[in-house]
């Protein structure tokens, strides 16, 4: 009995646990992952760098197919004198979160796949990119989303302006304070995702679990447009808010427009405070 007790033991000790569960998995992969410094605030070398500026015209035609597809789409449903002859509120939801798919999939080896200031705003918090960069981003994606809204009017300008033109305002029967609130958690729930699709550090912890980054953030784009359509039509990208409104350009496209930049931007502060200290507790980590 003694000589196969031990059997057993030597059995046990040669074919350790090789995948690591639990608590243990988050401590055992500090020997292959090291926390990247974070960017420069200030990186004038990129200003001579032409894939500054490559990343710089991605960012710019990402955000214009954006709005000219998502603009369309609201233009056809908004259009119909029946919602069940269009794709409704669903299919609405569908054209923005596949497009953020497809567009992320796209870009996101060139610049990033941001596609949205309040994205760029969270990673710029986070320290992922430099303000120059930032900067840079923010003004080709707002100039990108102006040019697609601007193309689409072009086409059909009658019915652009009968529409709406796929600008953003307060639903009626909802305060300006719902607006805002809608607008924050939404921009929340994506700026919460971009960051945990992209994490550096869980894909190298889980890479026994393949992960296609641009779908759960296109999912989550789809999931936040059929929560909050009927509450603001949905911002949670200041670019594509200031597009349309710009295009628009009709007094009530203004009167809220500041929600949708404020919401936004509170929301992504909010992501990239929660999965940066929260998530990551990267400000109490010790600095070897």
């Amino acid at each position: 009995m003694e000589g196969k007790e031990e059997d057993v033991r030597l059995g046990a000790n040669k074919f350790s646990e090789r995948q690591p569960i639990g608590t243990a998995a988050q401590g055992s992969d500090d020997k292959d992952y090291k926390e990247p410094p974070p960017a420069p605030l200030f990186e004038p070398g990129e200003l001579k760098s032409w894939s500054f500026y490559r990343a710089g015209i991605a960012e710019f035609m990402a955000t214009f197919l954006f709005l000219y597809i998502t603009v369309l789409t609201v233009m056809g449903v908004n259009n119909s004198t029946s919602k069940c002859a269009t794709v409704g509120i669903q299919g609405i939801a569908w054209s923005f979160g596949g497009m953020i798919f497809a567009l992320v999939y796209c870009t996101a080896g060139i610049s990033g796949g941001h596609i949205n200031p309040a994205v760029t705003f969270g990673l710029f918090l986070a320290r992922k990119l430099s303000l120059t960069r930032a900067l840079f981003y923010m003004v080709m994606q707002c100039l990108g989303a102006i040019c697609g809204a601007g193309v689409v009017k072009g086409f059909q300008k009658g019915l652009y302006e009968t529409t709406g033109g796929g600008a953003n305002v307060v639903a009626p029967g909802y305060t300006k304070g719902d607006g805002l609130g809608a607008e924050i958690v939404g921009t929340f729930i994506l700026v919460y995702t971009v960051f945990s699709a992209t994490d550096a550090k869980r894909n190298a912890r889980d890479s026994h679990v393949p992960i296609l980054a641009p779908l759960p953030i296109g999912f989550a784009v789809f999931l936040v447009h059929l929560a909050t359509i009927p509450i603001t039509g949905t911002g949670i990208n200041p670019a594509r808010s200031l597009g349309a409104a710009i295009i628009y350009n009709r007094g009530h496209a203004w009167d809220d427009h500041w929600i949708f930049w404020v919401g936004p931007f509170i929301g992504a502060a909010l992501a990239a405070i929660y999965h940066q200290v929260v998530i990551r507790a990267i400000p109490f980590k010790s600095r070897s």
